[in-house]
């Protein structure tokens, strides 16, 4: 395993990011279907802060948002791992995924997901982990429900209804 390897799965390498992966970051913030289910797509400026905010929470809470690559070709897929969030006043550990459009459909978010679920509790202690999902998202919610998430209520997050779907340990 590389240096910066935090995880492997059978398909996918999860490593630490670095401002390098901005390019890789921007071909899903620049895409606006890839993005369609956030506030906005982001610009370079943003996948910077993006990076720098992922490097704090590794220090901070071991964990983050980490790229996710082809183990066989080194190809970015997208980015996968566990940030912290506030969800109606208290802090959360969240599972997120976000993948370039090209790798939909073929199982790598739940693959990340599942694995990125078992670090936090087998590597991070935590009992439980959430995932904020914007109510409309579809996809997102079926790779919650795959990895064994359940909706545990709805309330809303920057003005939009999103689902607060969880898991325990």
């Amino acid at each position: 395993m590389k240096e910066m390897t935090i995880l492997e799965t059978e398909r996918l390498i999860l490593r630490k990011m670095n401002i390098q992966d901005e390019d890789h970051l921007m071909k899903i913030f620049s895409d606006p279907i890839a993005m369609q289910y956030y506030t906005s797509t982001k610009t370079r400026e943003d996948a910077r802060k993006w990076i720098n905010w992922n490097i704090k929470n590794y220090e901070k809470h071991q964990s983050g948002l980490w790229i996710c690559e082809l183990k066989n070709t080194g190809t970015f897929v997208g980015q996968c791992g566990i940030v912290p969030q506030i969800v109606d006043g208290q802090e959360e550990m969240e599972i997120g995924y976000l993948f370039v459009r090209d790798y939909w459909g073929q199982g790598f978010a739940t693959e990340a997901a599942s694995a990125v679920r078992d670090y936090g509790w087998s590597k991070l202690g935590w009992s439980r982990l959430i995932s904020m999902i914007y109510k409309y998202n579809t996809p997102s919610i079926k790779v919650a429900e795959r990895i064994g998430m359940s909706m545990e209520k709805e309330t809303n997050i920057k003005d939009r209804p999103t689902l607060i779907y969880s898991i325990y340990l």
